[in-house]
């Protein structure tokens, strides 16, 4: 789809082209035209949670359970920081999330606008990738971007800063399509290694998973 749309709605036809069927949030002013646009999109269940660390707990869970991403949107400042434990979580068990915050106006960064916090700097420790939109136009690239790294090598998870206004751009914006997780072949290396070890051992012993 290519008519000029919110960047609302493209955030939320991207996310029903990546298969997103269900999303966990706490609402907030900060990303209202994303809860506008899914009002007609039937194909996302949408969960209103009570607490931002509870809403990332339930996207943590829907990914590990699926292969594919969780999702969870929360608003800026307290509602981040409440979420953030969620996304540790999911670094720490390898879990596919995203988590989408609303983020100040981008007129108003480095001002201290309200509730304004550096979400690139304050999760690049804690997931596998950080990013803020700054352009709707390029919604489609950073949502198949972010599928694609918290599924990929190992799952983990994507945080991406959402600035208010830029939700309520109308653009044009080219779709992405639904990107899969490319299966990975062990080391042939390293598998020749482990199974010499195997054979080598009198009482062999595989501890698997974390």
């Amino acid at each position: 789809m290519t008519e000029p749309r919110s960047g609302g709605r493209i955030l939320v036809d991207n996310l029903v082209a990546q298969g997103c069927d269900r999303i966990f949030q706490v609402p907030g002013e900060s990303f209202l035209a994303v809860l506008d646009a899914l009002v007609d999109a039937p194909a996302i269940d949408v969960v209103t949670c009570r607490q931002e660390g509870g809403a990332a707990f339930m996207a943590c869970a829907d990914g590990a359970l699926t292969g594919r991403p969780g999702v969870c949107f929360v608003t800026r400042g307290p509602g981040a920081t409440n979420a953030s434990i969620g996304v540790h979580v999911a670094m720490q068990d390898s879990q596919p999330m995203i988590l989408f915050i609303g983020d100040v106006d981008r007129g108003m960064r480095d001002r201290e606008g309200f509730q304004e916090v550096d979400f690139v700097a304050m999760f690049a420790p804690l997931a596998k990738l950080a990013l803020r939109i700054d352009d709707a136009r390029r919604i489609p690239e950073y949502v198949a971007r972010a599928f694609s790294v918290a599924i990929s090598g190992r799952p983990g998870p994507v945080v991406i800063a959402l600035p208010e206004d830029m939700l309520k751009d109308v653009v044009e914006a080219v779709d992405r399509p639904r990107v899969e997780r490319h299966p990975i072949a062990p080391d042939p290396d390293n598998f020749a290694e482990m199974l010499d070890l195997l054979r080598k051992a009198e009482r062999p012993v595989a501890i698997v998973g974390g």
